[in-house]
């Protein structure tokens, strides 16, 4: 081996694999953005819509008259919510298969967390059908209206507590998909920095919500612009192919 064969430094893998190939990885990177796109438009009807219509704040009495008038909107909200939970893991078993090259581990850290946080939220959608069976069953003859009424909001406030303390995980879960897309070289940096800024926001409101109860601004609010973009980018520019497959050969 001569010296200048020694100093010879190794080759980038360059991407070898045919156009059906970045096909299917450009329509992989369209499905999510779709599909999330479905996810935003479900979860703002059903988390965001319904209970501005149906919950009057600190007043159980009109809530209460609000849904028996409209019992079908409280419905149309839980299967909406339900639905959303669905499309999720459907989106995060995509970016799984786009991020993955970037860091396996990272990449099954980030549904392992989304995961844990869609069980909690599709287990607390039960507090709002426990509101739907407080009218018309007949063992709640026992109950007197005064009391049913009360029951309404307990079960409403157990509703937002629960989904308050999935905040957690719908927020740590960007944690991983921002640094994920930050490393990747296929994804702009920038959406990678907004994810995590967007998870901070998800955990702002549960330790606001907790701690400072009185305090009723919602951090997320401002902060889930990370998730929009990341939506837009993918249905409109998608991935960059080439760097795509030489992550992919990097980490093979």
């Amino acid at each position: 081996m001569t010296v200048n064969e020694s100093l010879q430094l190794p080759e980038r893998p360059t991407p070898t694999s045919n156009s059906s190939n970045m096909s299917s990885i450009k329509k992989t990177a369209r499905i999510a953005g779709l599909l999330y796109l479905i996810l935003a438009a479900l979860s703002a009807f059903g988390l965001v819509y319904v209970p501005s219509v149906l919950i009057a704040s600190g007043d159980a009495a009109t809530t209460v008259s609000n849904i028996l008038a409209n019992e079908w909107l409280l419905r149309l909200g839980i299967v909406s919510n339900l639905l959303a939970f669905t499309v999720n893991i459907f989106v995060v078993v995509l970016l799984y298969k786009l991020l993955k090259p970037v860091n396996r581990g990272m990449a099954s850290l980030m549904v392992i967390l989304i995961l844990m946080g869609l069980t909690m939220a599709m287990l607390n959608e039960l507090n709002q059908v426990a509101v739907l069976l407080l009218s018309g069953a007949d063992y709640l003859t026992a109950f007197t209206a005064d009391q049913l009424q009360a029951l309404v909001p307990l079960f409403l406030d157990l509703y937002e507590h629960g989904f308050i303390i999935a905040h957690i995980f719908f927020g740590l879960w960007l944690f991983p998909m921002g640094y994920l897309i930050f490393k990747s070289q296929f994804l702009p940096r920038f959406l990678g920095v907004f994810l995590i800024i967007a998870g901070l926001g998800y955990l702002a409101d549960f330790i606001l919500f907790f701690l400072l109860p009185d305090v009723s601004v919602g951090v997320s609010e401002f902060t889930f612009i990370g998730e929009v973009l990341l939506i837009l980018w993918l249905l409109i520019k998608g991935v960059n192919v080439e760097q795509w497959e030489i992550r992919a050969l990097e980490s093979a």
